[in-house]
């Protein structure tokens, strides 16, 4: 399994704006799909973004396309969600997810988790 540890929540102000970052382990990163999910307090999680191994593809939900902007840098081992416009409803815990499988399906199907991090988006 893919060790994965994200950082980068905080407090922000609506209409601010927050990077996440994710840095997995293992040695074949540049062949995972990653994803980052979201779960608000007594909901269930949702996807937000992914992104392909090879970056040319990328999904959004529609609640955070145009806002929200998922990267991946390869060298670093590391997966960013840029969210700009922050609204009070993106308020959630943000987890990081790795398809490990190295292979080009898609939509990814994930098999590793971060233990999250807390993104609180005040009106």
């Amino acid at each position: 399994q893919v060790q994965l540890v994200e950082s980068g929540g905080r407090l922000v102000q609506a209409g601010g704006s927050l990077r996440l970052s994710c840095a997995a382990s293992g040695r074949t990163f540049s062949r995972y799909g990653m994803g980052w999910f979201r779960q608000a307090p007594g909901k269930e999680r949702v996807p937000v973004a992914a992104i392909s191994w090879s970056g040319l593809r990328t999904y959004y939900a529609d609640s955070v396309k145009g806002r929200f902007t998922i990267s991946r840098d390869n060298a670093k081992n590391t997966v960013y969600l840029q969210m700009n416009s922050l609204k009070p409803e993106d308020t959630a815990v943000y987890y990081c997810a790795a398809d490990s499988s190295a292979s080009s399906r898609w939509p990814l199907n994930y098999d590793s988790w971060g233990q999250g991090t807390q993104v609180t988006v005040s009106s």
